[in-house]
């Protein structure tokens, strides 16, 4: 395990880079930061000569990938971050400079036990991208399929598990101050980022996730998503379908081609409402640079290593919630938050409908293509701090997204109205999950389920009854006395003398 100084000290060095480019301005300045963290904010400061506008994807470039992970990650997060730099965030790209071939085709060669020609038939040596986990190459299979083959960069693994760490590190000890870094969970943040980098570095799970959206998206037959090359892939090489298209990012080429944006626009939308309220499974990172149109007018996407996934209650409450802000029904929607425990009990209910008000009726009688979807869950996300509401990170991943492919479907169709797209579904989708009939088969299956518990159940009370004849139990022994601790007085000590000698370190860096 590694030392506590040695997490110290890559602090304090990510810190001042942080510095350097003015990302701890906004910690200085946000009354809710703890005093304590304001001073080291300072002193990481201190003679960098930080601009007044703070550059936060340039600072995270600066400290590699997995700051770049990190920092995409949070971008999710505006209320961890703030709003500005969650903004700033996004600006964030993978764009890296690629691993040399040689070690490229090592890594091929050692995951399959097999020369590389024997796979392949043609495989550039230049990759056509780069990121921060992997890179990407053009290659023909042997039986003379056109695929894309990503693969892991040499050392990437071992890089990231340092980099987690001493974000663990750094988090448990964040959250033990306590108020309002308490409430923001960034242990939680950090769990969540954790296995959204696992999931990365483990190219299977990216083909499985590939494979599963794939199925979830049979209807939509205006959605394509590459297929697997099994046979070819591993945990460090994944082979798809090569996918021949115009990138979203280059409009002007779709347009050039001849491909109806109004329809590639619905397309997203509508693939997108079937993922995530449909199937609870989504691809999270709908940006332009990963979507494709085809000659035939498809959307294809590609990128399957950031996906999320919200169980079917979540998705009802979720529903309920946008219709309810959409209708008036600021009760109901003020209920499914107590309910779902996203506020805590404590508070007054009809407070909080008051504050939803403020949230839902700037909205009423606007059109509903004028209603954007991303604005009203700022709204919402801008009450998280008045009510003391536990931040749900797989909610906001949901909600990063829904902004994104907001977005990306406006820059194809600016007249596009998604509510107009969304409704039936929506609509349809809750018909069959609240309906009576679905009503019905929910309890059917938890009779069924309760049916089938009870023989362990009935084992269990046999278990508890004692038998007659046997002797009775052994009295439970004493407790053992609780080892003394460290005073308060101690514990104030030590972290005076951290604190200054942290300090002097900041300074002198």
């Amino acid at each position: 395990m590694t030392a506590g100084i040695v997490h110290a000290f890559r602090m304090l060095r990510w810190g001042r880079t942080l510095a350097r480019h003015g990302a701890l301005r906004e910690i200085e300045a946000a009354p809710q930061t703890p005093p304590l963290l304001r001073r080291i904010a300072k002193l990481a400061r201190f003679g960098t000569g930080a601009p007044e506008t703070p550059h936060y994807a340039d600072a995270f470039q600066a400290l590699g990938p997995a700051a770049i992970k990190l920092g995409q990650a949070l971008a999710t997060r505006p209320d961890l971050v703030g709003p500005e730099a969650a903004k700033d965030l996004t600006r964030l790209q993978d764009n890296l400079p690629p691993a040399p071939f040689a070690a490229v085709k090592a890594s091929i060669e050692e995951a399959f036990g097999v020369p590389l020609d024997s796979l392949y038939s043609r495989f550039e040596e230049t990759p056509v991208g780069s990121a921060s986990v992997a890179q990407v190459h053009r290659a023909v299979t042997t039986d003379g399929r056109a695929v894309a083959v990503k693969v892991l960069k040499p050392g990437i693994e071992a890089d990231f598990a340092r980099a987690i760490e001493t974000y663990e590190w750094a988090a448990v000890r964040a959250e033990t101050i306590g108020g309002e870094l308490a409430r923001l969970r960034p242990r939680a943040t950090i769990a969540y980022f954790r296995r959204w980098v696992e999931r990365e570095l483990n190219l299977r799970m990216e083909a499985a996730s590939a494979s599963e959206l794939a199925a979830a998206l049979t209807p939509e037959t205006g959605f394509v998503v590459p297929e697997v090359d099994w046979a070819r892939t591993s945990r460090r090489v994944l082979t798809i379908a090569w996918i021949d298209g115009v990138k979203l990012t280059d409009l002007a080429a779709v347009d050039a081609a001849g491909i109806d944006r109004k329809v590639l626009s619905q397309t997203l939308v509508r693939s997108f409402l079937r993922q995530a309220i449909g199937h609870g499974f989504f691809h999270a990172d709908l940006h332009q640079g990963n979507m494709f149109a085809l000659p035939d007018g498809r959307l294809a996407v590609v990128d399957f290593g950031i996906m999320g996934r919200i169980n079917r209650q979540a998705r009802l409450w979720l529903a309920e919630i946008l219709h309810g802000l959409l209708t008036g029904n600021y009760a109901r929607v003020a209920e499914i938050h107590f309910e779902a425990q996203y506020v805590p009990p404590h508070h007054d209910m009809a407070e909080f409908e008051t504050a939803l008000r403020s949230i839902g009726e700037p909205i009423r009688g606007l059109p509903v293509k004028d209603i954007s979807i991303g604005n009203m869950l700022d709204g919402l996300f801008a009450v998280t701090r008045q009510f003391d509401m536990v931040t749900q990170p797989h909610l906001l991943l949901l909600q990063k997204t829904m902004v994104m492919v907001e977005g990306v479907a406006l820059a194809l169709d600016p007249d596009v109205n998604m509510w107009e797209i969304s409704g039936p579904f929506v609509g349809d989708w809750m018909r069959d999950e609240l309906g009576p009939e679905a009503v019905i088969a929910d309890r059917i299956v938890e009779a069924s389920r309760a049916l089938a518990r009870l023989p362990d159940v009935l084992k269990r009370l046999e278990a508890m009854v004692p038998n007659p004849g046997a002797a009775p139990p052994l009295p439970p022994l004493a407790p053992l006395p609780a080892p003394r601790g460290i005073s308060r007085t101690a514990w104030l000590l030590l972290g005076t003398g951290i604190g200054a000698g942290l300090g002097w370190l900041a300074m002198t860096l």
